[in-house]
């Protein structure tokens, strides 16, 4: 059997594209990586195998813990990591649904060609940075009362239909409508409610953007038809969270997890796997906070989006519904939510904690919008802003492989520090705009060098796992045109 080996850990080849760590010791689970060899070697330069083999001593989790392709090392549970837990029998842990709870992408198509941007992406790109809040700490697109902050934690995009920032069809493309009706305002603290009061409708800072890009490349034609995408066409790609607000929940609840359930604690091999036992007083208190949460989220990312359609409007003078400009659709990648899956031949009710990973549910699903039920879910993946991006849509292995899930981007391969000792931001930006025709705009050259294309795994690549495993299926390709960073 082909192996690879780190001083860590071995992984065994069971199948294309499939390693695994065998289950041993306290691991309740195997541990399973999707990648190709090439992507495995990346992978393995950081703790993020140490991290997925952690992450398999969880109680109730269900076989196997997973790392996608683009994984790489994060907080306690690695990024680009799936763990499926029982949701009576086992736990729910902050640390494997992250710090930016709600974390995701949306994609709104146009009816312009790259012809009709042409001799605009500065004006475009100038008029995008002034009106959308952007960089650690910005202000947002509304500045709102307590009350204001209640009714978005409660009712999440239904807020902004109905004061006028959404239409109809904004909801009907969202995971879920844009809405978790588990969402429990009163379990969010009163200082992650001011820290979100200030940010409601900002991209922030890292790897947040909104990215003008231009469809290269159709795979699928049926499928480009039903998305409502083909070659040539205008999209905006938006990818931020719930800011100051979602990083506060998790700081809370892990803090009180680690206080409450410290004999569970002790139990695991990293703290920051800290965990509260299904059923208990903190891990329905969370729960309710992170569906809050990720309700801030969806607002946060439409305010983006209606700012990004005034900006439209006024570049190209005409109304932003005449520019066609509907939304494909908004999914998270930094999420976890209480599922059914069957499982070892049962129907089990879980929770699936995707840190970096993007929810992928095939053709006929019941969960995913009617627009797109024959087809499957659609699903972003985006690159650096120097590469190109995909659309894909849920692949029909994707329940029995990987709890209905796949990749959320290309995945880091150097940290930020290491970044900004690599690049200089002001080169990476000169250096794409003379040579790819890519206008980048952010805060500082610092944010710049932190997220230049060299700082990521290859995308295209990254993709092709996810075909090759069923997982995913590409739809098109898009490239960078206009990026606006925090």
């Amino acid at each position: 059997m082909e192996t690879f080996e780190t001083d860590e850990v071995t992984l065994e080849k069971v199948a294309p594209y499939t390693w695994e760590i065998p289950r041993s010791g306290a691991m309740n689970v195997s541990a399973r990586v999707y990648a190709s060899e090439s992507l495995l070697e990346e992978i393995a330069e950081d703790k993020t195998l140490e991290q997925l083999r952690n992450v398999a001593h969880l109680p109730g989790i269900y076989d196997p813990a997973i790392a996608m392709p683009d994984a790489h090392q994060g907080y306690g549970f690695p990024v680009g990591g799936v763990a499926a837990i029982d949701a009576e029998d086992g736990v729910i842990s902050p640390g494997a649904i992250g710090y930016d709870i709600g974390c995701g992408v949306r994609m709104l198509r146009t009816n312009l060609t790259r012809e009709d941007i042409a001799g605009k992406e500065e004006e475009l790109v100038d008029a995008l940075f002034e009106a959308v809040p952007s960089g650690l700490g910005a202000g947002g697109v509304v500045e709102g009362t307590s009350s204001t902050i209640e009714e978005i934690l409660d009712r999440g995009m239904q807020w902004a239909l109905e004061e006028g920032y959404a239409v109809e069809s904004d909801l009907e493309h969202c995971e879920d409508n844009g809405f978790r009706e588990e969402a429990d305002p009163s379990a969010v603290s009163q200082e992650a409610k001011e820290r979100g009061r200030k940010q409601i409708g900002s991209l922030g800072s890292g790897n947040h953007f909104l990215e003008v890009q231009e469809v290269t490349d159709v795979y699928d034609e049926t499928v480009a038809e039903a998305f409502g995408l083909e070659a040539g066409q205008l999209v905006v790609l938006i990818h931020c969270g719930s800011r100051g607000l979602g990083h506060q929940v998790c700081t809370d609840y892990l803090r009180e997890i680690e206080q409450e359930h410290a004999d569970l604690l002790e139990r695991l091999p990293d703290r920051e796997l800290a965990a509260a036992p299904a059923g208990s007083d903190l891990a329905e208190a969370y729960y309710g906070a992170m569906n809050a949460a990720i309700n801030f989220a969806w607002v946060n990312r439409q305010l983006i989006a209606y700012q990004t359609r005034q900006v439209f409007a006024d570049v190209f003078d005409r109304d932003w519904r005449d520019l066609g400009m509907g939304l494909l659709y908004d999914v998270a990648h930094n999420i976890g939510k209480r599922e059914t899956h069957e499982i070892e031949g049962a129907k089990r009710d879980v929770y699936v904690h995707r840190k970096g990973a993007t929810r992928a549910f095939p053709p006929g699903h019941p969960d995913v919008p009617a627009a797109y039920r024959d087809v499957g879910q659609p699903v972003i993946i985006p690159g650096s802003m120097g590469a190109g991006s995909y659309v894909l849509r849920g692949g029909e292995k994707s329940l029995e492989r990987s709890f209905g899930s796949t990749a959320h981007g290309a995945g880091r391969l150097m940290s930020r520090t290491q970044a900004k000792q690599e690049f200089w931001g002001e080169d990476v930006q000169a250096e794409l705009e003379s040579r790819d025709h890519i206008y980048v705009r952010a805060q500082s050259g610092a944010t710049i060098a932190e997220e230049a294309p060299g700082v990521y795994k290859n995308v295209d690549e990254v993709v092709d796992v996810s075909a090759e495993l069923g997982i995913g299926d590409p739809v098109v390709r898009t490239f960078p045109i206009v990026n606006i960073k925090g």
